[in-house]
C-alpha cells in the first residue's frame, strides 16, 4: 500500500509522466523483493541503511548494472522516502546514509557549427513538403534547443509570429517560451503554406506524410538521416543538436 499510494502522489501531486511512474514502481519493486529474499522480516518501515548498501553492492556486482543506473534506482528510493518522512510512516531516513557509485563522465556529442551550415545549405535544395518539413525540424532543434517530445507537442497555436516566440511544453507539463529569428519564422510560414495545401489540420504543428501527427520515430529518421549527409559520428539523434 505504501507504493501504491506514493505512486499515486506522483501522479497527481506532482504530475510525473506514465513513463517516470512505471520506471519509479520498477525500482522500487525490485528493491522490496530484494529486502524480503533477506529472510530477516524487514520491511519498508525498518529498512537500514546497511541493506540499502546491500542492494547497490549486489547491483553492482551483477555486472549488468552501470552506475548511472544504480544511481538512478537509488534516486527512486530517496523520492519515496522523503515521501514516507512526510507522511509520517517512517522515524528515519535511512538513504541519508547511502552514498551512490560515481557516475563516469562523457564528453558532449555534438554537431559542428560547419557541418550545420552545410547541412542547413544541402536541404534548402530538398523540394516538396517533405524537403520543407524536414529541413524545418533540422533548423528548429538547433536553432532553439527544443527537445523531441517538445517539438512533437507543437500545435499552430504554440508559434506566436506577433511576439515572435514559441510556447513549448515540456517535463511535469512546465512551460517556457522560445523566441526566434527571421530565418526560422520565414521556414515555418513557408512550411505552414505548404503543409495546409496538402493536408487539413490534424492539430499538431509537424505532420508526417500522410498528414497524421508526426511520431518518434519519424523525427528520428529524419534527424538520423539528415546528419548522416555530413557526419560520419554514430550519435545521430536529435539531442546532440
Amino acid at each position: 500500500m505504501l507504493v501504491e499510494s506514493f505512486l499515486e502522489y506522483l501522479k497527481s501531486e506532482r504530475n510525473y509522466s506514465s513513463a517516470t511512474i512505471v520506471s519509479y514502481a520498477t525500482d522500487l519493486l525490485q528493491f522490496e523483493a530484494f529486502f524480503e529474499s533477506l529472510k530477516e522480516d524487514i520491511t519498508w518501515e525498518t529498512v537500514s541503511s546497511s541493506v540499502i548498501r546491500e542492494w547497490e553492492i549486489c547491483l553492482l556486482d551483477e555486472g549488468k548494472m552501470t552506475s548511472t543506473s544504480v544511481n538512478r534506482k537509488l534516486s527512486a528510493l530517496r523520492s519515496f522516502y522523503r515521501y514516507l518522512a512526510k507522511m509520517g510512516k517512517v522515524e528515519a531516513n535511512p538513504t541519508l546514509k547511502v552514498v551512490g557509485p560515481k557516475n563516469k563522465k562523457r564528453l558532449p556529442v555534438f554537431v559542428k557549427e560547419k557541418s550545420m551550415d552545410k547541412l542547413l545549405e544541402l536541404m534548402k535544395e530538398d523540394v516538396g513538403f517533405l524537403g520543407m518539413r524536414n529541413r524545418l525540424v533540422i533548423q528548429m532543434l538547433y536553432l532553439t534547443g527544443m527537445r523531441r517530445a517538445e517539438m512533437l507537442g507543437l500545435t499552430d497555436e504554440s508559434v506566436d509570429f506577433v511576439q515572435k516566440q514559441i510556447k513549448v511544453t515540456g517535463k511535469r507539463n512546465k512551460q517556457r517560451l522560445i523566441p526566434f529569428g527571421e530565418e526560422l519564422e520565414i521556414s515555418m510560414r513557408e512550411y505552414i503554406k505548404e503543409r495546409e495545401a496538402a493536408f487539413p489540420y490534424c492539430g499538431k504543428f509537424f505532420v508526417s506524410k500522410s498528414g497524421g501527427p508526426m511520431t518518434e520515430a519519424d523525427l528520428s529518421k529524419v534527424v538520423r538521416t539528415s546528419l548522416a549527409r555530413v557526419t560520419t559520428q554514430k550519435k545521430r539523434s536529435p539531442h546532440v543538436l
